[in-house]
């Protein structure tokens, strides 16, 4: 008896290598797309990796990596001793939520609205304006925002006209959240609703077709039929979202920095640049980095996890 279990063991084993060889054979074409990005991903985010290890030794150029004294937690240790601590998380995590409250339904209600426009150039065109901001370089748009947000600049013109005072939304440092945020909304709005869009026009003609013969309104069917459909798309949107709630972007915040909002405008990631790039301390600002990303990766599991057991969709 046993003998035969094993000979069935071994035939299910060599069934199952024949079957992955016949598939790999029959969509190879498919598995040669794949390649060039699963070369990228291990190139570009798994063998950086190996510097991960700078976050616990004192590094020095001379020694490199590997012939670096092991120094354990004192990198971790000092940036949470540091007077400066809790103002970067606070910045960071006040940052990060005001653009995940102020811009993760917007671009849902655009993509609702605009999915129930029937006339095609006004469609056309305002997929086209909202579009556009999204591919402007990062460094124009914040030179954009500097220029029209001056005290000469075109905004404190147009509020003159009205006999308005000039306000000083770049002087002021309790505007610069409500600058960087509300610019971030402008710029992602078109581009965020393309994959609520491509949802929405595979909902089926019929289903409306249905609720209007039982006098259904518009309102009605949107709350019935359109916004269900986009409910999976919007929890794996939001849990992505959440995943990089410690990764406010760099560049964005650098380049709307200036020593008057300073204590705003100095996020984590501000701060790593600092201390790694201008400073040196390239141990110091991998901890900081470590440690920035361990907590993104907690809370995109934890998210994830509510997810698949509130509305039984996650990631993986």
């Amino acid at each position: 008896m046993k003998g035969k279990q094993k000979d069935r063991i071994s035939r299910t084993g060599k069934l199952k290598k024949l079957n992955s060889l016949s598939m790999l054979k029959k969509n190879w074409v498919c598995y040669l797309f794949v390649l060039p990005m699963l070369l990228y991903v291990i190139l570009f985010s798994y063998v950086p990796m190996y510097g991960i290890q700078l976050a616990f030794k004192d590094f020095r150029a001379a020694d490199g990596i590997w012939g670096s004294a092991w120094v354990g937690l004192k990198h971790f240790k000092t940036f949470f001793e540091s007077y400066q601590f809790g103002t970067l998380l606070w910045n960071t995590l006040a940052v990060s939520l005001y653009s995940l409250i102020a811009g993760f339904p917007l671009p849902i209600l655009f993509a609702l609205v605009l999915n129930y426009i029937r006339n095609g150039k006004f469609k056309k065109f305002s997929q086209m304006v909202t579009y556009a901001p999204h591919f402007i370089s990062m460094v124009v748009f914040c030179g954009m925002i500097t220029i029209f947000l001056a005290n000469d600049g075109i905004i404190n013109q147009f509020l003159m006209l009205f006999g308005i005072e000039p306000v000083g939304f770049m002087s002021d440092p309790e505007k610069w959240r409500h600058i960087y945020v509300w610019s971030g909304v402008l710029q992602n709005l078109g581009w965020g609703s393309i994959m609520y869009i491509s949802v929405l026009t595979s909902v089926g003609p019929e289903l409306h077709e249905a609720a209007k013969v039982d006098g259904a309104n518009m309102f009605q069917r949107l709350c019935h039929i359109d916004f269900p459909a986009i409910v999976p798309t919007m929890v794996i949107m939001m849990i992505m979202r959440t995943g990089e709630i410690m990764s406010v972007g760099f560049e964005k915040a650098f380049l709307l920095q200036n020593s008057v909002n300073l204590n705003y405008s100095e996020i984590i990631s501000t701060y790593t640049y600092k201390i790694g790039i201008q400073g040196g301390q390239f141990s110091y600002s991998a901890a900081i980095g470590l440690f920035n990303n361990i907590i993104n990766l907690i809370l995109l599991l934890a998210v994830n996890k509510i997810a698949k057991k509130v509305a039984d969709v996650s990631l993986w």
